[in-house]
């Protein structure tokens, strides 16, 4: 694909909070390339408008919530990972057919886990029932995840995991916040936001049996979840390594076209964002 100037931008609402401008720069600097990366407020009601708006300048756009849903309707190819999600966080805005749309969030998760030294798990906890649970339905079943307790404030919005539980071998059970023990799992992935409110004994009585904590939230941390498991004296992660891998893979996109390929001087360009996300995030 051609390397010359290009545009491209993250949307989402609320947007003040993404570190993915500083990331994307870091890598493009590394790489050599002319590239500008900036943020948008655009929300669902104005995301097509602004997705028309945009010129043969424009090579990509990252999206985070909540566009994941229209982004999956705006695209006319969707990777596998998209198609099970129903959820496009990558547009790569192509001149000829228009915007093909990848969902690099599952990579971001096992990729994220890979450095905890997790690369096959064969039960785990899904703390949330919304867009980002069924990214990490996924990347747990690409884990080899065959048994996956869903817990959710509500038994109805399971219902979709399930479904799609069963479109990948994975049998989905639910479970409520207000149960006082859990089965014990070697690991638990949070979807929730991160200004999200439990009930200590809640949050104890999932940390008590949850293994590893990956919570996808990294801008409000640490999460009242976080905290548990730090009582529990059991690990927890925030969402930053999910957020350097999701964003690697973005940009493969952007600059290939695939996320499967590496990019020239990957290393340096992995260890570059990695410092972005080690510095205080700014005020």
């Amino acid at each position: 694909m051609s390397t010359a100037a290009a545009r491209l931008e993250v949307w989402g609402d609320p947007i003040a909070h993404s570190r993915s401008p500083q990331l994307h720069a870091a890598a493009y600097e590394v790489l050599g390339l002319d590239w500008t990366y900036g943020r948008r407020r655009v929300d669902e009601t104005s995301f097509a408008a602004e997705l028309a708006g945009l010129d043969a300048s424009w090579r990509g756009l990252s999206l985070t919530m909540p566009l994941k849903g229209v982004a999956h309707a705006a695209a006319v190819a969707r990777d596998r990972r998209a198609e099970l999600t129903g959820a496009v966080n990558t547009l790569l805005l192509t001149p000829d057919d228009g915007p093909h749309g990848f969902n690099t969030d599952v990579g971001g998760i096992v990729a994220a886990l890979a450095e905890d030294g997790v690369t096959a798990v064969p039960r785990a906890r899904i703390i949330g029932a919304g867009a980002t649970a069924t990214s990490a339905l996924v990347a747990l079943g690409e884990l080899g995840a065959r048994e996956v307790e869903v817990v959710a404030r509500r038994a109805v919005a399971v219902e979709p995991l399930r479904a799609l539980g069963r479109r990948i071998g994975i049998e989905v059970t639910d479970a409520s916040f207000a149960a006082s023990a859990h089965s014990a799992v070697p690991l638990t992935i949070a979807t929730l936001p991160g200004d999200a409110s439990l009930l200590d004994a809640a949050a104890d009585a999932l940390a008590q049996s949850g293994g590893l904590l990956m919570d996808v939230v990294y801008g409000q941390w640490p999460t009242e979840l976080s905290q548990a498991w730090d009582r529990a004296g059991a690990p927890a992660r925030s969402g930053l390594g999910m957020l350097l891998h999701q964003a690697v893979l973005q940009i493969r996109i952007f600059v290939g076209g695939d996320p499967q390929a590496p990019l020239r001087h990957e290393d340096r360009v992995v260890a570059a964002m990695r410092r972005i996300l080690e510095a205080p995030a700014a005020a």
